[in-house]
């Protein structure tokens, strides 16, 4: 049997496909989930979904920038991964994930993280991955460290949402950390 890079043993990492619309549709009206990963934004209609996942799944790549879904192993679409501002000078680039609410705490964004941080450092030669964590995100600060990543550094005051400024945790990984890790 063949093992795939983009599997693992709860999630695989897939393109969006146009079909996924209607997840993406419901996750939208997350808007506490929204705050976590983003912001808040304006409502958007079923076909605005519609006509994003089309566009998403038709998309080529841009560069090593990549927007994936993430689904469970029986099928089921439970979120997203990113990585971007990928900069193959300096071997560097961030990652962020994004699970369904209804999905959290299964495991799925460690291991969804765990394999786009294989593949990055190990087929694409990056050296160091960086996350930006809002301070107020409790469950993405603990992922991160949970993950072996180490708090860099706070942007103070950078996130406004709910009247009142945040600071934003910036965490960091080596690829030689993320390897040792499996030792």
């Amino acid at each position: 049997m063949h093992s795939n890079i983009w599997s693992g043993s709860k999630v695989r990492l897939r393109p969006v496909l146009s079909s996924d619309w209607k997840e993406f549709h419901e996750n939208d009206h997350d808007s506490e989930g929204a705050r976590l990963c983003d912001f808040i934004h304006f409502p958007r209609s079923e076909e605005g979904t519609k006509s994003w996942a089309e566009y998403t799944s038709s998309k080529t790549f841009d560069g090593d920038n990549v927007f994936l879904a993430v689904e469970a192993l029986d099928g089921t679409l439970v979120g997203s991964i990113t990585a971007n501002s990928c900069d193959t000078r300096n071997g560097t680039f961030k990652y962020g994930v994004a699970i369904f609410r209804k999905h959290w705490r299964k495991g799925y964004a460690s291991e969804a993280t765990r394999i786009l941080l294989r593949y990055y450092f190990e087929e694409l030669r990056y050296r160091k991955v960086n996350a930006y964590v809002y301070a107020f995100n409790v469950g993405s600060r603990a992922l991160q460290e949970h993950l072996g990543f180490v708090q860099e550094g706070i942007l103070r005051e950078m996130i406004f949402t709910k009247g009142k400024h945040y600071d934003e945790y910036v965490y960091g990984q080596t690829k030689d950390e993320f390897q040792n890790l499996g030792k």
